[in-house]
């Protein structure tokens, strides 16, 4: 993996390392205040319903991301990586898992329309999921940023994963800090 990123980075390319998450209406209960031997009690209705995302970040702290009602497939990834080379100047290496979704028919159409050279792919091994910083992103947002959010149903979660995420595009020295604990920076 590192002698492809290095030749992609010398090559001038722009490293995007993406994955994708899904976020339940369920809230993620952490740590609370309350007082000890006085647990809160969340009272929440069981739904399979839930957000699909995905998202792409950069080793300069950017944070690209796309959220949808239901499961991705490969055409989302298509909108997603044409969303990434309206967003991102210059030729692109998409560092990503194994999902077949990455891999899948409409993902190679539309690699074969881009022009040469523009996007380079790199899968990460299946048994490494900490060697993606993208990684970091979810589990901010998911331990951190929506800890202990109760929400109504999926448009009220969709509102608060919208400004989560808004609020970790203006800090790109914690998106650099995903890279710092990959091991990349």
């Amino acid at each position: 993996m590192a002698r492809p990123r290095k030749k992609g980075v010398a090559e001038g390319r722009t490293p995007c390392f993406v994955d994708e998450a899904g976020f339940y209406p369920l809230p993620a209960v952490v740590r609370t205040y309350a007082p000890v031997g006085q647990t809160p009690v969340l009272h929440e209705a069981w739904t399979h319903d839930h957000l699909s995302a995905i998202s792409a970040v950069t080793p300069a702290g950017q944070l690209f991301a796309r959220v949808q009602e239901r499961s991705l497939c490969g055409q989302d990834v298509v909108r997603f990586l044409s969303q990434l080379l309206g967003q991102v100047a210059g030729k692109l290496l998409i560092v990503w898992d194994g999902a077949s979704i990455h891999s899948g028919q409409p993902v190679k159409e539309f690699l074969a329309r881009q022009p040469a050279g523009r996007i380079q792919l790199e899968q990460l091994p299946g048994y490494a999921p900490e060697l993606n910083p993208d990684e970091g992103v979810w589990k901010h947002l998911k331990r951190v940023a929506l800890a202990n959010v109760s929400t109504l149903g999926l448009l009220d979660l969709r509102a608060e994963l919208r400004r989560a995420l808004q609020r970790l595009q203006r800090r790109p020295d914690l998106v650099q800090g995903f890279f710092h604990a990959a091991g990349y920076l």
